[in-house]
């Protein structure tokens, strides 16, 4: 039984989205809130709700709480702090980067963070212009890195370059519709 919805962000919705946003980077990363890394929390509606190209989904519970986000732009990796290798094979316009795929702990494991990337895939292959759907991700967060094994291929795992780079891994997702095959 789903006891939460999926939809596009609405401005109600930013609040609660910014709450599970901060509330992630503070108890998961461990890193509190980094200007430079996070700046798109602090005003989620320009950084994703003024563009066309760009979506903040948030999932819902039946009470109306913001219990998971997961957005998408059309900025691909900057170089730097990524490998330039990545800025150039995933080069802004033409990306879709998922970002802030995050989901309250006591509503992990229902399948809420496969459905959000499958609902921000269907929004980048009806937006026509994208060629890549593009991630990254710390792989010493709990689970994050086997759940986008999952989902995706690893294009550069840093762990694996001479000076262990950021120590994170690149990721690319199919840009094909996969409502069906998330949702299973």
């Amino acid at each position: 039984m789903r006891d939460y919805s999926i939809r596009a962000a609405a401005p109600g919705d930013l609040d609660g989205a910014r709450a599970v946003m901060l509330d992630t980077v503070y108890r998961d990363f461990g890193t509190g809130y980094v200007p430079r890394w996070h700046g798109d929390m602090v005003d989620p509606g320009a950084a994703y709700l003024a563009s066309r190209r760009h979506t903040l989904l948030v999932a819902v519970d039946a009470g109306g709480q913001v219990v998971g986000t997961g957005a998408l732009d059309s900025r691909g990796p900057a170089h730097p702090p990524n490998p330039r290798e990545l800025a150039e094979r995933y080069p802004s316009g033409e990306t879709a980067q998922v970002r802030r795929l995050y989901v309250r702990p006591e509503f992990r494991r229902r399948g809420i963070a496969r459905r959000l990337v499958a609902a921000l895939v269907d929004f980048a292959v009806a937006d026509g212009g994208y060629r890549a759907v593009y991630l990254h991700t710390d792989p010493a967060v709990p689970g994050a890195e086997a759940f986008w094994r999952s989902l995706g291929k690893v294009v550069l795992d840093e762990r694996e370059e001479p000076d262990g780079g950021q120590g994170i891994v690149h990721f690319e997702l199919p840009l094909e519709r996969v409502t069906t095959r998330a949702r299973a």
